[in-house]
């Protein structure tokens, strides 16, 4: 698994986290920074505090293109780890200029394929797809 991969599982398990609890993303971030010593060190991957920053900075026009493009479903009724999948692939496709946006998408369905059903890859991949095919026309 590469770095970035490792990153943005991080970063899903703390947007998770925060989302579950209903606490700030960027509190459970700086929470769960441990030292780089000692047998519970779980220090934080700069680009997992990359992808959590930009998702707490955009998340009113990242949840809104979800509501958009979201057929059929209300925030509230998505999964909150297909949720944040969504989050972080909306935010690297449209904001993040490090990583393609096929990277992006590929690497959000492994996510989905791991830690959710056959059916959300399926969905998750759908959304991305579409938000990627507009992503010109976006105004962000």
């Amino acid at each position: 698994m590469s770095a970035r991969s490792k990153a943005r599982k991080q970063a899903l398990d703390l947007l998770y986290e925060s989302d579950i609890r209903g606490t700030d993303a960027l509190q459970t971030l700086e929470q769960r920074d441990l030292p780089e010593e000692g047998p519970y060190a779980r220090p934080i991957r700069d680009y997992t505090r990359e992808l959590i920053s930009g998702v707490v900075e955009n998340r009113r026009k990242i949840d809104e293109l979800i509501m958009t493009y979201a057929q059929g479903w209300d925030m509230d009724r998505l999964p909150a780890v297909d949720r944040n999948i969504l989050r972080i692939g909306i935010f690297e496709i449209l904001w993040s200029t490090a990583v393609p946006t096929s990277v992006s998408i590929d690497e959000a369905l492994n996510l989905a394929k791991e830690l959710s059903s056959d059916e959300s890859s399926k969905y998750i991949h759908g959304v991305l797809g579409r938000i990627s095919s507009l992503k010109d026309s976006i105004s962000i």
